[in-house]
């Protein structure tokens, strides 16, 4: 295994030249058309002249509207990468090979794709070509992949073991590690999915043995006070026995006990997931490596004169930036008042229409309200995505990899909230901000503020949750999966069957030209709905037990969806290296922190668990001691009820046989003289916060126990400090190639070793690092 200076392999590759029967690297396409156009041409000349002056050999086919030139790299280039062509087999592999080590099909376009992207002809780049039209699009032609084909890309194989090796040889580390952290996931929800099951049928045993849906529905005396402006019904509260008995399924005391099993849950899942993440880093030795050195490797070797962009801080730059991210989160919070706005107009067009019972109005808000919540984040996630990347381009970071992480930042904080926000609205304002009967508050002076469901505010969150989480993974996953298929099966039925060509190398190429396009958001788009996925089945999980059972479903459907989308109906990625997920750590990190806080929160406020043991060892007939006889929550209902008088309304005379009726019941604590809020409310809120507390302070001591246990050696992964830590303009990083030294400013690590590579000419042919503690001899001079 290597050290901490291992940043690039050891060992020295030597390649052939290619034979010509050889499979291409790359595949550019233009139009048949452009080439009658002289200076288009003449463009697209000058750029495969370039190619072929830098060590590539090209070849033109055409079929009777495209033109596919095949692009393959001889192996003089690959003399300047030796040192990034090494892929160890496993951490002991550290053995001289016996002869001329192949190199690796991931590695190989790698280097391919980055010399593509970084050469100019006449000052115009390869995406300059492709975006003036003078080159269609380019692509890395399917090879080799019959294994994955039938050892993954199968639904029958649903649930077996992925190939992650495999996936890694054919995809790169990147996407083998998205699948290797997917299917861990998918394994980690079986438990979360059992408990969650388990709670929610514990609700169908107690369905009728419930006190307090009992005397629910015995309350025929009770009437609950008219709730809408346009029809002033007085409703019997037994009206809401059924809601009130599907209520229960998941606000039951074992709300509280799967909500802190969650929290536990998403702590031991991130500890495990590290584990088994350096395991198989481990095993693909890559622990030395870093993303940021290959990086500036790769350009210094491609150009010697590369200087790394300084860094400039600005502060009216970072100002710029967080006002327009403040604003853009602002937007998303405004969603959710949009949401408020359609829900209380919708109330009060399907009063008005008659379109439902008066009873039925309030189910059939909840439900369109949340339709309406899933097309905005539909709309949105586009909006969000062009924003995050131009705040990124704006910011300028130096590095592909400072990009990335910038930009996940930025795009996951503007999803959250987009996903988020009407979840949080009904979680803990929905209801509280009405007033009381008889002076209600009104949006725009009009229209009366939507209330929470006659059986809680926790039925409107629990349809909320299911709603969206329902059509997200249904219908995200259909059209996940039938978009490429039937975009794909469009393009094939376009394709004339006369152009289908003889030749096998024009009609691979044709056939991969006819997949679907892939782009660099491909695989951050996956990591993002999982993201996504994983805050539904954390957050907001005590109001909605069955998260992770829909997400362990989901995820079995995702693996194989994405693999069959990958190998059979799109075009290659591209392999990118990688020994972690990136930021999509923390992102994890920071959901499991907002978990806890919002389900304590959830129980505390929106759950009738509070209330109800407040209730039951306070104002209850078990105040006194347990009673055999007795059930504790006996009298619960009438207690959580406030009365109101209808001789207070502003206009009484439009209320529906209210002069027979001299009060009402409506759920608050208020004073029945005033309506002012009553001691009962403040002695509740005292305890929920007091819970909420509690709560969190368990869980946290709970992470710190955790942390002072775990072996020191399991926490230090080795990985190289945050950007924040490191310093930018010296040493020199010194690459020996055929070309003599090539040398650059570098980055370096605070008090770490200054690293250097020596030729291979140095200790019997062997070429690496060196670190201050490298004798002088043996250190070449930059």
């Amino acid at each position: 295994m290597g050290t901490e200076g291992d940043s690039f392999p050891l060992m020295e590759v030597n390649t052939g030249d290619p034979e010509a029967s050889e499979p291409w690297d790359y595949v550019l396409v233009a139009d048949r058309r452009g080439q009658r156009a002289t200076r288009q041409a003449h463009r697209q000349l000058q750029f495969l002249e370039e190619l072929k002056r830098k060590g590539f050999r090209y070849k033109m086919m055409e079929d009777g509207e495209k033109v596919f030139f095949g692009i393959r790299a001889e192996s003089r280039i690959f003399d300047l990468y030796r040192t990034l062509l090494m892929e160890s087999e496993g951490p002991g592999s550290r053995t001289q090979p016996a002869g001329p080590a192949p190199i690796p099909a991931s590695t190989r376009i790698r280097i391919v794709n980055f010399v593509l992207n970084n050469t100019t002809a006449a000052g115009d780049t390869l995406d300059d070509l492709v975006k003036s039209g003078v080159f269609e699009t380019r692509f890395v032609l399917h090879k080799g992949q019959d294994d994955l084909r039938k050892e993954w890309a199968q639904w029958r194989r649903v649930l077996r073991p992925q190939p992650i090796d495999d996936i890694r040889d054919y995809f790169g580390e990147k996407v083998a590690l998205y699948f290797a952290w997917l299917g861990w996931y998918t394994y980690m929800l079986v438990p979360a999915a059992a408990v969650g099951l388990l709670v929610f049928l514990s609700g169908f045993a107690l369905f009728n043995a419930s006190q307090i849906s009992k005397e629910i529905c015995e309350a025929h005396d009770i009437l609950l006070c008219p709730r809408g402006d346009h029809s002033r019904r007085y409703q019997q509260l037994s009206d809401t026995c059924t809601f009130a008995k599907l209520t229960h399924l998941f606000d039951n005391e074992g709300t509280v006990v799967f909500a802190i099993f969650m929290a536990l849950w998403a702590t031991v899942f991130l500890e495990i997931w590290k584990r088994q993440r350096a395991r198989v880093v481990l095993h693909w030795d890559l622990y030395g490596w870093d993303e940021d050195q290959e990086e500036m490797a790769l350009q210094l070797i491609n150009h010697r004169d590369y200087q790394l962009r300084p860094h400039q801080h600005s502060y009216l730059r970072s100002s710029v930036i967080l006002i327009l991210s403040v604003l853009m989160i602002c937007l998303m919070i405004g969603m959710a008042h949009l949401l408020v706005v359609y829900r209380v107009l919708a109330a009060a067009l399907f009063n008005s229409t008659l379109l439902f019972q008066e009873e039925q109005v309030t189910t059939a808000v909840v439900v369109t309200g949340a339709l309406f919540h899933y097309v905005v984040i539909l709309i949105m996630t586009k909006v969000n995505k062009c924003v995050a990347l131009k705040l990124c381009d704006f910011e300028k970071p130096r590095t592909f990899s400072e990009r990335e992480s910038k930009f996940t930042t930025k795009f996951f904080t503007l999803q959250f909230f987009a996903h988020f926000s009407s979840l949080i609205y009904i979680a803990f304002i929905l209801g509280r901000i009405n007033g009381h009967p008889g002076k209600s508050v009104r949006l725009a002076g009009l229209w009366k503020l939507e209330e929470c469901h006659l059986s809680g505010c926790m039925m409107d969150l629990f349809l909320q949750m299911a709603i969206i989480m329902g059509l997200k993974q249904t219908l995200s996953n259909c059209a996940e999966y039938l978009g490429p298929w039937l975009a794909y099966k469009c393009r094939l039925m376009r394709f004339k069957l006369g152009r289908a060509s003889g030749d096998p190398e024009l009609r691979d190429m044709q056939h991969n030209y006819l997949l679907n396009p892939v782009n660099t958001f491909s695989l951050f788009d996956e990591f993002m709905e999982m993201m996504i996925q994983y805050g539904f089945t954390t957050i907001f999980v005590a109001a909605f037990p069955l998260a992770p059972l829909l997400a362990l479903i989901s995820n079995l459907v995702e693996i194989r969806l994405d693999a069959i989308k990958m190998v059979r109906l799109q075009r290659r990625l591209v392999p990118r290296k990688a020994k972690d997920i990136g930021t999509w750590l923390q992102v994890l990190e920071t959901i499991g922190v907002l978990a806890v806080i919002a389900n304590g929160m959830v129980i505390a406020f929106t759950s009738e668990f509070i209330p109800r043991v407040v209730y039951k060892y306070h104002y209850g007939p078990c105040r006194l001691g347990a009673q055999p006889a007795v059930d504790c929550l006996t009298g619960y209902v009438n207690h959580s009820l406030s009365v109101f008088y209808t001789k207070d309304f502003q206009d009484p005379v439009q209320a529906e046989g209210s002069e027979n009726i001299t009060e009402c019941r409506y759920r608050d604590y208020r004073d029945t003289q005033d309506y002012s809020l009553s001691e009962q409310f403040w002695v509740l809120l005292a305890i929920r916060l007091l819970f909420l507390i509690l709560f969190e302070l368990q869980l946290q001591e709970h992470r710190r126990v955790r942390d002072a246990e775990l072996p020191k050696r399991l926490r230090t992964t080795r990985h190289l400090p945050p950007h924040s830590q490191r310093t930018w303009g010296s040493p020199e990083l010194c690459v020996w190639g055929p070309r003599g030294v090539v040398s650059g400013t570098l980055w370096s690590v605070r008090a770490q070793p200054r690293l250097e590579f020596w030729p291979p000419t140095h200790r019997a042919g062997r070429g690496g690092f060196a670190s201050q503690h490298t004798p002088q001899e043996e250190r070449p001079v930059c």
